[in-house]
């Protein structure tokens, strides 16, 4: 589970001492070490720094195994916290990508056909490994014929395994073609790489840049993306963040601060508000960078920016927590034209609360919403996802081309700005998503 936990960029720890509050005369004591004193630990953790303390219950049951105290804390609007016991890879959230490296789409085409779809192949990850390609068809999954009604199910099962065997085609003419079987077993996935792309546009330059996630110290990179743009004379910017589950908001910081004009070093970027305890925190774009200590400084970065007045952002339902926040904050300094579809809705910021007393003697780990985030401007509370100004179905036009290829369906919109229809999309129709395997699992940092 280190792969996912590196891959998520969850990094900053808190440093919890005391399970109970000594000011309480009325706080239960119970004996170190057992269930009942690790749950008043995450009680008082939760009272701290929970995003919702004011609705936690005033007297929950101790006795209940830890993870199910954990969700008896939690608001009915929080989707997002969990807890890890770092001793137990069991109790890990699980997801295909995070297992094996991809991702499929259940959708159902115009004519009623039901297909499944690979979405996501991630580089270097089991699946790269064993053969899988974006756009290729599952049509069976361990020897079974997916169909809607077992799609969430059938993907269940496969997290619930380490091994998951596949029969898969290419989509030719209405039709799957060329069928194979190909086995992916459990495995580590690499950190992706960025993919840039630069495009000829109406005799205009439009760079493309594919962001997989925002890991810790990703500015050097940017910064390098970025130089290249500029030396290349590029004029518009397509970022790509249809799968991105977020990460850290110090590297979303150093990408905004790499695109629009007029920026200082004083120019706020964001408002993170808590509880009580919390309150509100606001932030520049250099004092966000700076916040991650691997970064380059914002002056650094400003030196390679495009200096644009508009950027074109694609999304999907799997683009969630700082990928929006790069939506969001974006706004009050250019126009944003985002294309694909409404994201995910995580306006929500946390870190990890743990217990880094040594010898350690709780070994659960909390990740809780702490903060609701904002922008410049004070707008913020999209926990129902942002919505694009011009919504296209990535799979109107199958079969999907690799990322970066200009044909591609969403690519090929921003490229014409926004108002291209392909030939494949006017052939399929109406597509119907009825599932899909990725279900972002974490929280990102603060």
């Amino acid at each position: 589970m280190k792969n996912f936990l590196k891959l998520q960029c969850i990094a900053i720890v808190v440093f919890l001492i005391s399970c109970t509050n000594n000011n309480d005369e009325s706080a239960p004591v119970f004996p170190e070490g057992s269930t009942e004193s690790v749950n008043l630990w995450v009680q008082d953790s939760m009272k701290r720094y929970y995003y919702w303390a004011d609705q936690m219950p005033a007297k929950p049951d101790y006795r209940l195994p830890v993870k199910d105290f954990f969700k008896s804390l939690l608001s009915s609007q929080d989707r997002f916290s969990f807890m890890v016991n770092t001793e137990d890879s069991s109790t890990y959230p699980r997801s295909i990508r995070n297992m094996y490296g991809f991702d499929y789409t259940v959708a159902k085409l115009a004519n009623n056909q039901v297909v499944t779809i690979i979405k996501l192949v991630l580089q270097n990850s089991p699946a790269f490994n064993a053969g899988l390609e974006r756009g290729m068809i599952i049509t069976k999954i361990n020897g079974k014929v997916i169909t809607a009604a077992n799609a969430e199910s059938m993907a269940s099962s496969i997290k619930d395994q380490t091994v998951v065997d596949l029969t898969v085609g290419k989509w030719q003419n209405g039709a799957v073609a060329d069928e194979k079987n190909i086995t992916v077993y459990y495995g580590f996935s690499f950190e992706q790489p960025i993919l840039s792309k630069i495009f000829e546009k109406n005799g205009k330059k439009a760079g493309y840049l594919y962001i997989y996630d925002f890991p810790d110290g990703m500015a050097q990179t940017l910064n390098q993306k970025f130089a290249e743009f500029k030396a290349a004379g590029v004029q518009e910017l397509i970022l790509d963040l249809r799968y991105n589950y977020g990460g850290s908001v110090s590297s979303a910081a150093a990408l905004c601060s790499l695109i629009p004009s007029g920026l200082s070093s004083a120019s706020p970027f964001i408002i993170f508000k808590g509880n009580k305890n919390g309150g509100e925190v606001k932030r520049t774009f250099a004092q966000q960078i700076a916040y991650d200590p691997k970064a380059l400084d914002f002056n650094t970065l400003r030196a390679n920016a495009l200096g644009l007045q508009k950027v074109f952002i694609l999304t999907s339902n799997s683009t969630a927590s700082a990928a929006e926040i790069v939506i969001n904050n974006l706004k009050p300094y250019m126009q944003v034209i985002q294309i694909g579809d409404t994201t995910l809705g995580k306006d929500m910021a946390g870190f990890v609360v743990e217990d880094k007393r040594k010898p350690r003697k709780i070994s659960w780990q909390i990740h809780p919403v702490i903060y609701k985030v904002f922008n410049a401007s004070g707008a913020g509370e999209y926990s129902n996802g942002i919505s694009p100004q011009i919504m296209v179905n990535e799979y109107a036009g199958l079969p999907l081309l690799p990322l970066g290829d200009p044909n591609e369906t969403l690519i090929s919109s921003a490229l014409n700005g926004g108002y291209f229809k392909s030939a494949g999309q006017e052939k399929n129709g109406s597509v119907t998503i009825l599932y899909q395997s990725d279900v972002p699992p974490v929280m990102m940092e603060k």
